[in-house]
């Protein structure tokens, strides 16, 4: 079968912060259409991978296209423009508090100047998609952890992004709830063809919603392939995190 055209290419990537190496040279190709999982332990680098496929960070050396534009290219005008065709669910869903579920959802909406009708129609759509009808008006003090994080889903989607942004979307949540959010992210991509990137160390909801999966260690990509290919991956370092060993390569 001929793969997709890539949608985000990242060569040579680096980035460290106070001396401290983060990105080392990474390289990795996204498929348009594709949900690609990417994992590895807490403090390797995954959600500052994620900013800089957005453009939130900028990497000390490399590249990083997405549909054929190098961000670096891009003016700070330009680059805000850009990001629309992204929408990024951040950890607990990062509601605005003093906002309702509608308020929040219809926030990216109102910035970009839409009116009034579209966007209540808008709103009524994502929150549907999300299964979370009938809780406009409640405020984020009064939703459950996973229904925080659907708000949040319903707000990234909103402009109809091309690519979708999950940084760690079912940390902290009980293991109904986590099959809960991968059914929902399943839903997305498949209802709105978008391309999914997701940040996880679950390796469960990993399996679940990943066409691909990428694993980031010492600040490179060391295995990516279909979850098969990864469960039969021989490298010592990949088996002992899906496993979740306590000894190994990660550990000595």
């Amino acid at each position: 079968m001929t793969a997709k055209p890539v949608q985000i290419r990242l060569r040579g990537v680096a980035k460290s912060f106070g001396g401290k190496r983060v990105l080392a040279g990474l390289d990795l190709d996204v498929h348009e259409g594709e949900s690609l999982v990417v994992i590895g332990g807490s403090g390797t680098g995954k959600s500052v991978l994620l900013k800089h496929m957005i453009g939130l960070l900028a990497p000390d050396a490399g590249t990083v296209e997405v549909d054929g534009v190098r961000l670096a290219d891009l003016d700070y005008r330009e680059i805000t423009i850009f990001r629309r065709r992204f929408g990024m669910a951040f950890q607990e869903g990062a509601l605005f508090d003093s906002m309702t579920v509608w308020e929040n959802v219809a926030f990216p909406l109102r910035r970009a100047g839409w009116p009034r009708e579209r966007i209540a129609a808008r709103v009524a759509e994502c929150l549907e998609l999300v299964h979370l009808e009938g809780a406009e008006k409640k405020l984020p003090a009064q939703l459950s952890g996973g229904m925080r994080r659907r708000a949040g889903f319903a707000r990234a989607i909103a402009l109809t992004p091309k690519i979708l942004l999950f940084d760690e979307p079912t940390t902290g949540l009980d293991p109904v709830i986590k099959a809960v959010i991968d059914g929902v992210i399943v839903d997305l991509r498949r209802s709105l063809g978008s391309t999914t990137v997701t940040i996880s160390h679950d390796m469960k909801s990993t399996f679940r919603i990943a066409d691909r999966i990428g694993m980031l260690h010492e600040g490179r990509i060391i295995a990516i392939g279909t979850p098969e290919e990864i469960r039969a991956c021989p490298d010592g370092r990949v088996q002992q995190f899906i496993e979740g060993r306590a000894d190994g390569p990660l550990s000595d």
